[in-house]
């Protein structure tokens, strides 16, 4: 295969895996990842408050991915000048001391963008292979590259992302072990999957949201969250996975690929507001 052929197969590949709406099931595992990064939490603890507009902060990161996955180069430049904007003020103080100097944060931080965009390319393959079966390893490769974007369209690098699922899971395995999560990571959490006024309307989702989110994560960061994990609760959430397993493959196209249709459909009509106001 030539590689501009190869190239679009690629593509193609990914952008079958990232239109299903079914991968947003492991959001919230994906944002405790990213905070178990001492760096990560630090910035949304003090320059965030994703934690009380979790709607907003996913519908914000849905927007990005699928801008960069599937819209045109004026979308996807579009969001990302959208996210370069938001980033601006997320850093330290220079010369600013106190009990976390070791969490010395910048949202440009190319190697924090890698976690961030690595955090949800391990849980969309994780969620896939779930509600579809193991991926075959071509495709997993393939979807592997196609997640790149989200990092390098930043500050992050192309070099050193995995080429294939084997080096990506590597990867993943040993930062794994670099992860500790602070108590400024634990407060996220909590507000995030409480039943406050964060998810107003929508907290009767949240039992099954912490459970689910739980069953996501790798026990060490399980423990360190805090959540209570009997076998009971095991077998509650590997129920709540495998009816969504047996009901979503059913649906039509038009349902599961609905989420990315409606954020294209935002971005663009933003992207034409724009265009049109600098006229």
């Amino acid at each position: 295969m030539e590689p501009a052929d190869a190239e679009h197969d690629d593509h193609a590949v990914f952008r079958r895996h990232g239109a299903e709406a079914v991968l947003l099931l492991g959001g919230a595992a994906a944002i405790l990842l990213q905070l178990a990064d001492p760096r990560v939490a630090r910035g949304v603890a003090r320059h965030s408050d994703f934690a009380s507009r979790p709607l907003d902060r996913l519908i914000g990161t849905l927007d990005y991915v699928y801008a960069v996955g599937f819209g045109d180069d004026e979308i996807a430049a579009a969001a990302v000048r959208r996210v370069n904007a938001r980033h601006a003020p997320v850093r330290s103080r220079p010369g600013a001391t106190d009990e976390s100097t070791d969490a010395a944060y910048s949202a440009f931080d190319a190697d924090a963008q890698r976690w961030v965009a690595s955090t949800l390319l391990a849980v969309a393959l994780d969620i896939h292979e779930r509600v579809y079966g193991p991926l075959p390893p071509t495709d997993a490769d393939a979807i592997v590259r196609g997640y790149a974007p989200l990092g390098f369209r930043l500050q992050g690098s192309r070099e050193g992302w995995p080429d294939t699922r084997q080096e990506f899971d590597a990867w993943w395995n040993a930062r794994l072990g670099t992860l500790r999560v602070t108590d400024e990571a634990r407060h996220v959490a909590r507000t995030l999957l409480s039943t406050s006024d964060a998810l107003r309307g929508l907290s009767f989702l949240l039992p099954p949201v912490r459970l689910v989110t739980a069953e996501l994560l790798p026990p060490a960061l399980r423990d360190a969250y805090g959540f209570r994990w009997t076998p009971r609760a095991r077998r509650v959430a590997q129920a709540w996975l495998a009816a969504v397993a047996a009901v979503w493959p059913w649906l039509p196209r038009i349902v599961r690929h609905a989420p990315m249709r409606v954020s294209l459909h935002r971005a663009r009509r933003r992207y034409a507001e724009r265009v049109h106001r600098g006229r």
